[in-house]
């Protein structure tokens, strides 16, 4: 089981992580949730309806990782092709769509950043550092929407736009200043590759 997910008896998943990739992944989640930023309801905690009836925002981020966690849902505006009149339409779609969905978007990853962060935090240690990681169903699923919300982070930084540019990680140099984080994006994909299949066996 060390660093692959394995079913368990009736549902959910299990993994064997050591000290080293517990802490990685914790550190990695915390990050993601200090980008995704606090709900609604945490800027108003008097006001219980504002969640309710807020409004998320219409303009796509500027920082080019929320922009891939949080793409136009009509596609990038300006990279598709057509008239000037018919771009105006796909950003006005777009922005419309964002004010109404982004929130539940960013309340959903949060959610699952926060279950991996507790899971995490509730293992217990096991033989010479380390744990076994038992995930019920729900958390397999909070774990993939994390990993994979991960991936596309450092996806981001690492300017990876195609599977063309997974190949050339591979092919960097030990001196490169981006190989850590190389090394976790590809890690994190086995992780989110062997729990997909876990999940559908």
């Amino acid at each position: 089981m060390p660093g692959i997910f394995e079913p368990l008896p009736g549902g959910g998943a299990a993994v064997a992580l050591d000290d080293v990739e517990i802490s990685i992944i914790r550190s990695l989640a915390v990050q993601l949730l200090e980008l995704i930023g606090p709900g609604p309801a945490e800027d108003a905690p008097d006001d219980p309806l504002a969640e309710l009836f807020a409004e998320g925002p219409s303009e796509a981020p500027t920082d080019p990782v929320l922009r891939r966690l949080f793409p136009d849902a009509y596609s990038d505006p300006e990279r598709l092709p057509g008239s000037a009149r018919e771009a105006e339409e796909r950003a006005a779609h777009s922005a419309e769509f964002r004010r109404y969905t982004e929130n539940d978007l960013r309340a959903g990853k949060r959610e699952s950043a926060l279950a991996v962060i507790r899971s995490l935090d509730a293992l217990a240690p096991v033989g010479e550092g380390g744990a076994v990681l038992e995930l019920a169903p729900q958390e397999s699923r909070q774990w993939l929407g994390a990993l994979n919300d991960l991936r596309l982070a450092i996806g981001a930084r690492l300017d990876i736009t195609d599977e063309d540019d997974t190949d050339l990680l591979y092919q960097l140099p030990d001196e490169d200043a981006r190989k850590p984080m190389v090394m976790a994006y590809l890690w994190l994909g086995g992780l989110q590759e062997t729990l997909v299949a876990t999940l559908m066996s």
